[in-house]
């Protein structure tokens, strides 16, 4: 189901200014703390992503933390600390994948996953609505070449 015209461009005022406050941070951020300022302009775009798609709720709230990737960004840390000596970068990659997987026992229930299905729909209207703005329109020569 598509939102109503006045709801997106809503989305798209809100989207905007949020991304006009980030870069103004991020200018902040430059004199006082330059790795965070580059940091926030690298994913500038995808941290307003819920917003764009429009999740709402416990989910937003959910997505908008990284609180479950730097959990088990720490666990990695911690399994790998145990070796001594790095062979190998498959050695890494190993130990990488050890780490994850013991992550994986702490890991819990997604709050809000009930909405999960929403978000699913989201993705799939929003990936439908950038194809649609990037696909490519027929020059005038070759709809010229279409109807000889």
């Amino acid at each position: 189901m598509q939102g109503r015209p006045v709801d997106e461009l809503f989305d798209v005022v809100v989207e905007c200014r949020a991304l006009e406050q980030l870069e103004v941070l991020a200018g902040e951020l430059d004199r006082t703390h330059p790795g965070a300022a580059g940091s926030l302009r690298e994913g500038m775009a995808e941290t307003l992503t819920v917003t764009r798609l429009g999740i709402r709720g416990k989910l937003r709230r959910t997505l908008e933390s990284t609180n479950a990737c730097e959990s088990m960004i720490e666990i990695v840390r911690r399994t790998q600390r145990n070796v001594k000596h790095w062979s190998s970068g498959e050695m890494g990659l190993r130990w990488t994948a050890a780490g994850m997987l013991e992550a994986e026992q702490q890991f819990r229930k997604v709050i809000g996953h009930t909405d999960l299905a929403k978000l699913a729909v989201a993705i799939e209207r929003d990936l439908d609505r950038t194809r649609q703005e990037v696909a490519p329109t027929p020059t005038r020569e070759a709809s010229i070449a279409i109807t000889v």
